[in-house]
């Protein structure tokens, strides 16, 4: 994920261009026939992360939503289905059995939105210089596994890894990998501010209040090269600062599709027709909630402490009370909508259980009640997050065996703490980067892991996370993967408590939602077309 911290002069179709906002979005309604996206999403700038749209330093959903639009790929995922196909490339694949060297030859005539040619050297540069720039936030660790990039001409990249990985085709699908120009960004930096320059289906244009991101318009880009076809010349997506004004917004028909951002009770109002005009479309949901523990931290350094959470906790009260039917209890890592997935923290633990609890700490002469604090972000993951931080703060202590006060903090001071280890336990949500349970189980477990979490297995990073990713065929990993998912639930590094259902709401007249999530649920926001447009 990259940017330059240039200041980009002005040309003819730059790609993006930053307006500033006069006021807020909602009510304001399309008047160019443009179909409308809302969101509740926050993508801000701040002093920890001054380039929020830069592919070398985004790593969340909504970033990445903007970001997959606009910028191309060697490699995406199609339509439907989980298996990559080329996107910037015209043939990709590996050259050796062991899945360590990866040749890609581009397609013809391949130009970014300003009119520049894209070339290897543009390929190699975008992947060389996430790694060079490491952000704090971890999308380089994506790519950490990239030795060596060669261009033996304009056309052609070969891709060197350090060791084998069957997974590396779904790594170039996610922006981590996003072709950037190298004439426009520089390699070392991140490129402060809003504007993109890219060579994706659409380029794009923001509008920003203060350090906000309010408004993004795509348009569908007239340099661009691939096989996707957007159903519309113009998207908008609007971001709300209340899931309440978003909601009056799809009423009033201001915006056209919602995917994520509603609390339960609205999507309970959505589905029995509420809302006139407007269709719900409930699909299995890829996305967990977690609890993480710096196993370093000296309140939950004992593996027992973190046992006995696990113990008590009540997954089926939390999502009942809290996100009622729109959410599932969650036993693993990996959702149960993914391959290998195993009840691993039930098989483990069983139901809640205080006198296991007890027993637990009392055998590792832990003294209670244990005094610990439960950190989570207040603007991130929906305003039903502090509910739930309640909820697991109430089982905790009703227990006896603890002592729990829970913190709330805003995400742009929350994210850049985390890898700073300044939370002891503290809450998490995850989409997959790409659909392969090893998105679920790499990313944390992995030296190089995205939250800088100290838990380590040898185990798992010399054998058992090696030996998965040399099975190009995946079903030849599940073992492995599941003895992994085992091995969280004994040492509880990582608790899961549920994973979300997904919800698109759109009105009747808009064609394409059924495919407006990929297998990775990102945003194909081509897919999106109006019934009266034919």
């Amino acid at each position: 994920m990259n940017r330059k911290s240039l200041v980009l002069p002005v040309l003819a179709g730059l790609m993006t261009s930053t307006l500033t906002a006069c006021g807020g979005t909602d009510g304001a309604g399309s008047d160019d026939g443009a179909i409308v996206v809302g969101s509740t999403d926050r993508i801000e700038s701040s002093k920890v992360a001054t380039a929020p749209l830069d592919p070398a330093q985004a790593y969340d959903f909504a970033t990445w939503s903007v970001l997959h639009s606009t910028f191309q790929t060697l490699m995406r995922l199609p339509r439907s289905g989980t298996d990559p196909i080329p996107d910037a490339a015209e043939t990709c694949g590996f050259q050796d059995r062991q899945s360590e060297q990866y040749r890609c030859k581009l397609r013809k005539g391949l130009k970014f939105s300003n009119g520049h040619d894209l070339t290897s050297a543009d390929v190699k540069f975008s992947l060389e210089r996430v790694l060079k720039i490491k952000d704090q936030n971890g999308v380089w660790s994506l790519l950490s596994n990239v030795d060596k990039v060669e261009t033996p001409n304009a056309r052609e990249i070969v891709i060197h890894l350090a060791s084998p990985d069957a997974t590396f085709p779904s790594k170039l699908t996610t922006p981590a990998a996003a072709i950037i120009d190298s004439e426009v960004y520089r390699k070392n930096a991140v490129h402060k501010g809003w504007d993109m320059v890219g060579s994706g289906p659409y380029t794009a244009q923001t509008e920003v209040s203060g350090n906000r991101l309010r408004k993004v318009v795509f348009t569908k880009n007239a340099e661009y090269q691939g096989d996707i076809e957007p159903r519309s010349d113009k998207v908008e997506m609007r971001f709300f600062d209340d899931a309440k004004t978003m909601e009056q917004a799809l009423t009033k028909g201001d915006i056209d599709v919602v995917n994520r951002g509603f609390s339960p009770e609205q999507l309970e109002r959505l589905d029995t027709g509420a809302v006139k005009g407007v269709r719900l479309r409930e699909m299995s949901g890829q996305g967990i909630r977690y609890l993480v523990f710096d196993t370093t931290a000296p309140v939950v350094k004992n593996k027992a402490v973190r046992q006995a959470v696990a113990r008590v906790v009540d997954r089926q009260a939390l999502v009942r009370d809290v996100y009622k039917r729109t959410a599932e209890p969650l036993y693993s890592m990996v959702p149960t909508s993914i391959s290998s997935h195993i009840n691993s923290f039930h098989n483990e633990y069983g139901d809640p259980n205080v006198g296991a609890a007890r027993d637990l700490l009392q055998q590792a002469g832990v003294e209670t009640p244990v005094k610990l604090t439960l950190t989570y972000t207040t603007d991130h993951y929906g305003p039903e997050t502090a509910q739930e931080f309640k909820k697991l703060q109430t089982q905790l202590n009703a227990s006896g065996l603890f002592s729990v006060r829970i913190h709330g903090v805003k995400w742009t001071e929350f994210r850049p703490a985390v890898p700073k280890r300044e939370y002891a336990a503290y809450g998490m949500g995850w989409l997959p980067d790409f659909p392969d349970p090893d998105t679920y189980i790499a990313p944390f477990l992995t030296k190089d892991n995205f939250l800088n979490s100290p838990y380590r297995n040898k185990d798992v990073q010399d054998q058992l996370i090696p030996r998965t990713r040399q099975e190009a065929q995946r079903s030849l990993a599940v073992g492995d993967l599941q003895r992994i998912q085992d091995i969280i639930a004994a040492d509880v590094p990582y608790l899961p408590l549920w994973q979300g259902n997904q919800y698109v709401a759109a009105r009747d007249d808009i064609v394409g939602s059924e495919y407006l999530l990929d297998s990775a649920t990102m945003l194909q926001l081509w897919e999106l077309g109006r019934a009266s447009d034919g």
